[in-house]
């Protein structure tokens, strides 16, 4: 256990790496569990592990004991998995979506009561959804679609019939350029992302479907950078925060699109400049809980983000960012629990997981 202030983290070690962590959705009010997707190098196997979660592992010193991570159930992935998301079909499931570097997509569906995989739904074993590697997925709110990107330059919809996945080819540009990030705006809409830190905006309901870019020659001409991760607030859709390579961290709004706000980078003044990839971003729900409604629209919220060179921090607007955990390896995935979103899983490099816990009397301002 590390501590920094009110600040606790907890690490727990893996005998395999660690690609991605995500909380689950609830399965009952006392009950907290996490997704891993962990891949065995000796062996070049992959599997989603679903771990239970006791916050209070000694009940006769609740303030001293560590808390209880224990294992649950496995799912053996027949390739090494790119990412993983999870959500939930109201009063039935949770499901976690997650992709491969082979080219497929899988659902996996929870048992509600004995916390174990009760169904999975693969894509078309013979024929792959990308002819590479899918980057990344993002499941819908409700867990009936998952939006597709990938190294060959298609944007694929996945929706869950019964008993079946049915696939729809959104766009495909022929490996002319490729997708490495997609995030759901809304029911209709989404954000992809990609090389160059350019940037697409897509709506299901007009022609061709996308309707609005941002060309990568914003940076001072320095458009060789990657995007890896977009999040987009489900109160201001119009506002993407983007994180990419050498530290960039940058939001993109509709209302004013070819002027994005940098917010880490090179060129920011008055900052400390990451140099490293900014492997995940997601909007921190516990800064700014408290001031949400009194905030102006023009305003970034606050956006909390994981690094290459293993930093775990929050960047606020006009503020220089703030380290809330520095680690001697990278720090892969990050996922906010929406539930409780004082506390924070990570994946570490160096084959661990980390749970960092901040205090939950009120929203954190930064």
């Amino acid at each position: 256990m590390a501590g920094s202030g009110d600040l606790q983290l907890y690490r727990y070690p893996q005998s395999k790496s660690v690609d991605a962590v995500r909380w689950l959705h609830p399965l009952s009010a006392f009950d907290r569990f996490i997704a891993t997707a962990l891949y065995d190098t000796d062996d070049a196997s992959s599997s989603v592990d679903i771990h239970s979660l006791n916050l209070n592992s000694d009940p006769e010193n609740p303030n001293r004991s560590k808390p209880l991570l224990r294992p649950r159930c496995s799912w053996p992935s027949p390739s090494r998995i790119s990412s993983l998301r999870t959500s939930e079909i109201p009063q039935k499931h949770v499901v976690a979506a997650l992709s491969t570097f082979a080219g497929y997509v899988h659902f996996l569906f929870m048992d509600p009561i004995d916390v174990s995989v009760e169904l999975e739904l693969s894509t078309d074993e013979d024929q792959p959804l990308h002819n590479a590697s899918v980057s990344i997925v993002d499941l819908q709110d409700g867990g009936h679609e998952c939006l597709s990107v990938g190294e060959d330059g298609r944007v694929n919809l996945v929706s869950v019939g019964e008993g079946r996945l049915d696939t729809q080819l959104v766009h495909d540009n022929r490996g002319l350029v490729s997708y490495t990030a997609v995030k759901w705006g809304s029911q209709a809409e989404f954000a992809t992302g990609g090389f160059g830190f350019g940037l697409q905006w897509w709506d299901q309901r007009k022609p061709g479907g996308l309707v609005s870019q941002l060309k990568g020659n914003w940076a001072q001409g320095n458009v060789t950078g990657i995007v890896h991760s977009i999040d987009i607030h489900p109160s201001r859709k119009h506002i993407s925060v983007v994180g990419g390579s050498s530290g960039t961290v940058f939001a993109w709004d509709l209302r004013w699109q070819q002027q994005p706000i940098l917010l880490s980078g090179v060129g920011v003044a008055g900052q400390s400049t990451f140099e490293s990839e900014i492997w995940e971003i997601q909007y921190d729900i516990h800064a700014q809980s408290s001031s949400i409604s009194s905030t102006s629209s023009t305003k970034i919220l606050p956006v909390m983000f994981c690094s290459e060179d293993g930093i775990l921090g929050v960047i606020e607007q006009g503020k220089p960012p703030i380290e809330l955990l520095t680690e001697a390896c990278a720090i892969n995935s990050l996922d906010i629990d929406p539930q409780n979103p004082s506390d924070i899983i990570c994946g570490l490099e160096w084959e661990s997981i980390g749970i960092l816990m901040r205090p939950k009397e009120a929203a954190l301002v930064y």
